[in-house]
């Protein structure tokens, strides 16, 4: 019987003889009354009764033993408080004995964990809640796939008493905070983009028209900046594989090459072929000879080669380029559309011939641009378009250039017109223009020209792509309608043309006059005035595809819009579906339905604005900006369904909404199944959202969350405190984390790690010198070296701890013991002075000396003794993280300090070992109720305590790893259930 006495009592970490054999609740009420209610009442209750309450802390109130568990976080602290021996303090009037105080611990330690027991697994009082300000931005940016940030300007959400806004003890509502979700609802509504088939949104707001083209443009003009269009790059491909033997590559085809080096594989076999046609005569003959004369035995000089040959053959190319002039009809600025549009098609038709004209007929017997006549260095471009006089020998010449200019095109793709394209836009001459543009004379108009890249680069996937963003350019911006309203406008006024009475219904204020009927009427009476004022021919037939070509195009864009209303829709159905989280109910679709119709037909709205407005009324449900996933309903216990366990994991672990493949684990009735959802835990950890772990609770944890915004720095002081060091401080531990979670590494390597992370901004400031701007972010190994490596030398840390023309021991030591160690430290006592702001102007005493005479006082020393040592150790880093030896009077720095218990200790790697040694177990607890109180939304209550020693047990038999912590919470009844 004893023996199984003592296994209970060690379970519950008491002492046998404090605590003997009263473990029912009648027992520890019998203690509670017969030796901790007399201790209360003699040693605690004359600065903590019904007349004075220190510190706001009255214990008369608590007459039993269910009481004093119902208060469990008053009583932790008491517990800490006297554990300590500070309590009752030093100047107190009477004192407990060692026994008694041992007692009235021991029955706080049973009565907690008596109480735990009875409510083993207890879920607690989870409140729904609203989405706090970075769970709103980072699951907008997930449901719209942009970081919109709408709640920046938000007021900072509130913490809990564990130091987290993400539970609703702080997470309210009023009605001018609804009014601000109403406007962020709106601003994510203002980067809809219909599309033909669905939308999407836009990185920017589409509301104008010149908001529109901005995104339309950008995403062709990126689409061809990526295409591998340099002639240079296939030339040393084929090179490469022409050589593949020497180079060890000799089991590479062709279109191996192209895909290692990045390049189109149709047109990398184009080149090759041309590069080994037999019988080459002119440029191909050209070409080939310098190819072949590539060195065979160095890279680096082919390469050279193959841009030289590149260069060579777009100042050939140049020299055959077709021209064609603007047609001309009296009355008719060669600036119209008509003409314009007409002369653009031309040189797009053509970007593939060469203009025969320019050749120089050889009157000789000689072979002209022969293999044999042309020398490798010749560079007189105009030497090689002779051709020989001989009419079989000119025609394979001629024959030669048409394959040559077929292969190399005068331009793959047109991306920029100047204004002014009535005149050949010459890139030679360094003109730019508008991106896209079709290069009217005052007036908008997009042309597309890229018929060579299409047909020689592009693959079929490729093609349709392009093809969808050239339609979405006018399905979007309604490009058509806007440039014919440009024409009638520009006719009436810079060339007055239609300015004749005959003209006058065809006005651009005037919506009907891009109607068919309209635009077949302008186009007889415009035809009919060309011809009378001598118009035929090419004049006649530009006007005439003119008029019949932009009336096919808007009515393209009025036909697809109309088609696209049905899943515009459909896509709003799914949007509102991933926004709940969760399968919209029937009743749901029915109603947002039934507003998308009161919308256009009671409110008059367009499609658009109806769409829009739809959009904003899913982002103000609750089922949206709630966690209604914490919603209980009945009495009791009862398991979270799938889904809300989905939404349950994604915001514990990425700050944000479940993606597909998680709901998808959710919809099949699976992920409550532990291997599944222990598999998907993994796979989350792995993903880059798990950036919102590291920000929201380490950030928060750590109290760095807001660094991004710290200013207490004197910049004048500190000149090379700008916003990117500032932005590098705050992403170190942010980056440090991430990394201690994926690759599942163990927690005390947050205090003892020998690497950190550094960019090139950082790593200057560190006093390491060979990381450069183009590597962006690195581990730095062996960090030790320069004074660095895991949490406690980062320089946010330091900064953040820092008044800004003085160190902080206090304040940093605090933050070690608060933070890191969960020590629960009082606020210092009213009218403390404050030390001064400029260690520079401590006078003849250091800022330690300072301290030590702070220390003196009595209200002070409690609480300093805790903390000052540990700040002390940090005096070789400057106000902002900085190494140093001296401080800003010029003073040595002194970094000795004698922690509680007597160790002594020299700078933070004397720290480390200390708090490995003789704090790890506070470290290791701390954190874990810190990441616990995180997971589960809310402060922690008397039965997590049974939860949190399980932790510590599994963290301990698996080496401290991380992953043991997640795994530990998200199987437990308190994440997977809730009442």
């Amino acid at each position: 019987m004893r023996l199984l006495i003592i296994v209970w009592l060690s379970l519950l970490c008491v002492p046998l003889e404090s605590v003997g054999r009263e473990h029912t609740a009648a027992g520890l009420e019998r203690v509670f009354q017969t030796s901790v209610r007399p201790f209360l009442q003699t040693y605690c209750l004359d600065c903590h009764g019904t007349e004075t309450q220190e510190a706001k802390l009255d214990l008369s109130s608590f007459s039993t033993a269910e009481t004093v568990s119902n208060a469990h976080l008053i009583w932790a602290l008491i517990l800490d408080r006297v554990e300590a021996g500070e309590m009752p303090p030093k100047d107190a009037g009477a004192h407990p004995t060692a026994a008694q105080r041992q007692q009235f611990v021991d029955w706080i330690h049973a009565v907690r964990r008596f109480y735990a027991q009875q409510h083993a697994g207890d879920p607690g009082p989870v409140l729904a809640r609203r989405l706090n300000n970075a769970e709103y931005n980072n699951t907008t940016r997930d449901l719209t796939g942009i970081d919109i940030r709408p709640t920046d300007t938000f007021p900072v959400d509130p913490a809990n008493e564990a130091g987290f806004d993400n539970s609703g003890e702080s997470l309210t509502m009023s009605p001018a905070l609804l009014n601000k979700y109403l406007q962020a609802a709106r601003q994510v509504a203002e980067h809809l983009v219909l599309q033909p088939d669905g939308f999407t949104f836009a990185p920017h707001p589409v509301m104008t028209d010149t908001d529109r083209d901005k995104y339309c443009v950008k995403r062709i003009v990126e689409f061809y900046a990526r295409q591998p269009a340099d002639p240079a790059d296939y030339f040393f491909a084929a090179w490469k594989y022409a050589h593949r033997d020497r180079l060890g590559l000799s089991k590479a085809t062709l279109a191996d090459i192209a895909v290692d080096d990045g390049l189109s594989r149709k047109y990398l076999n184009t080149v090759w072929d041309l590069l080994n046609e037999a019988d080459a005569v002119g440029p191909l003959a050209m070409l080939q000879r310098r190819w072949n004369n590539l060195p065979a035995d160095h890279s680096g000089a082919a390469f050279s080669g193959c841009q030289l040959l590149r260069d060579d053959v777009r100042e050939l190319r140049g020299k055959l380029r077709p021209q064609f002039d603007s047609p001309e009809i009296e009355g008719i600025h060669k600036g119209s559309q008509t003409f314009v549009l007409w002369r653009n098609r031309q040189y797009a038709a053509n970007r593939r011939t060469f203009n025969r004209e320019v050749l120089i007929d050889e009157s000789s017997a000689d072979d002209g641009l022969s293999a044999d006549a042309v020398s490798d260095d010749q560079s007189d471009v105009d030497l090689r378009l002779h051709v020989p006089s001989d009419p079989e020998k000119r025609k394979r010449h001629e024959a030669a250039f048409a394959r040559f200019c077929d292969v190399f095109p005068d331009e793959f793709f047109i991306a920029e017109r100047g204004r002014d394209y009535v005149q050949e836009s010459s890139k030679q001459d360094g003109e730019k223009g508008r991106l896209l543009s079709a290069g009217f004379h005052s007036m908008m108009g997009y042309f597309r020209d890229d018929a060579p890249l299409y047909d020689l680069i592009l693959d079929d996937a490729q093609q349709q792509e392009l093809d969808t963003l050239w339609q979405e350019l006018d399905f979007i911006t309604s490009a058509p309608s806007r440039q014919y309203v440009g024409f009638l406008w520009f006719e009436r006024t810079d060339s007055r043309y239609m300015r004749d009475p005959e003209f006058d219904f065809a006005r651009p204020e005037d919506k009907e006059a891009q109607s068919s009927a309209m635009i077949a009427r302008l186009a007889d009476v415009y035809l009919t005035k060309a011809k009378q004022n001598g118009g035929e021919g090419t004049g006649i037939v530009a006007i005439q595809e003119y008029f019949r070509n932009i009336d096919r195009e808007i009515r393209w864009v009025e036909d697809a819009r109309l088609a696209a209303e049905p899943s515009h829709l459909r896509d709003a159905l799914k949007f509102a579906e991933r926004a709940f989280r969760r399968p919209l109910l029937e009743s749901e679709r029915k109603e947002l339905t039934a507003f998308y119709d009161s919308l256009k037909n009671d409110d008059r709205l367009t499609h658009e604005e109806a769409v829009q407005d739809l959009i904003v009324s899913v982002l103000m449900s609750p089922h949206f900006c709630y966690r209604t996933d914490l919603i209980a309903s009945g009495d009791g216990l009862r398991t979270l369904t799938d889904y809300e366990l989905a939404s349950r994991l994604s915001y514990f672990l990425w700050s944000s909404m479940p993606d597909a493949e998680l709901l998808r684990a959710a919809a099949s009735g699976t992920l409550s199944q532990t291997d599944v959802l222990q598999e998907q835990t993994r796979r989350m950890l792995q993903d880059d959202r798990v950036r919102g772990l590291a920000t929201e609770f380490a950030g928060n944890w750590l109290d760095i969350r807001r660094f991004e915004e710290h200013n207490a720095v004197d910049r004048e002081r500190f000149p090379e405190f700008d916003d990117d060091l500032r932005q590098a401080m705050f992403e170190e531990p942010v980056r440090f984390f991430v990394d201690i979670v994926q690759n599942d590494r163990s927690i005390l390597d947050l205090l003892n790690a020998d690497d950190t992370f550094v960019n090139s901004t950082l790593a200057k400031h560190y006093g390491v010198h060979d990381v450069t701007e183009d590597q962006g972010w690195i581990r730095l190994e062996n960090a030790g070296r320069y004074n660095r490596g895991g949490l406690l030398p980062m320089a946010v840390f330091l900064t953040k701890n820092a008044p800004g023309l003085r160190t902080s021991p206090v304040k940093r030591g605090y933050w070690v013991v608060r933070r890191l160690l969960g020590e629960r430290i009082p606020p210092p006592p009213l009218n403390v002075p404050e030390l001064p702001a400029d260690e520079s102007k401590l006078g003849e005493l250091t800022l330690r000396e300072t301290l030590a005479r702070h220390r003196e006082h009595m209200n002070c020393a409690g609480c300093h003794e805790r903390i000052d040592s540990f700040g002390l150790v940090f005096e070789g880093y400057g106000p902002i993280g900085e190494l140093r030896e001296t401080d800003l009077a010029g003073r040595p720095v002194d970094t000795s300090a004698t922690f509680p218990g007597g160790q002594t200790a020299q700078g933070i790697s004397d720290l480390r070992t200390y708090l490995l040694n003789h704090r790890e177990a506070d470290f290791v607890d701390n954190l874990c109720r810190r990441l616990l109180s995180y997971g589960l939304g809310r402060s922690l209550i008397l039965p997590d305590e049974l939860l949190i020693d399980r932790m510590k047990q599994e963290l301990a038999a698996e080496n401290n790893r991380f992953g043991c912590l997640v795994d530990t919470i998200i199987t437990s009844p308190q994440f997977l259930s809730r009442k």
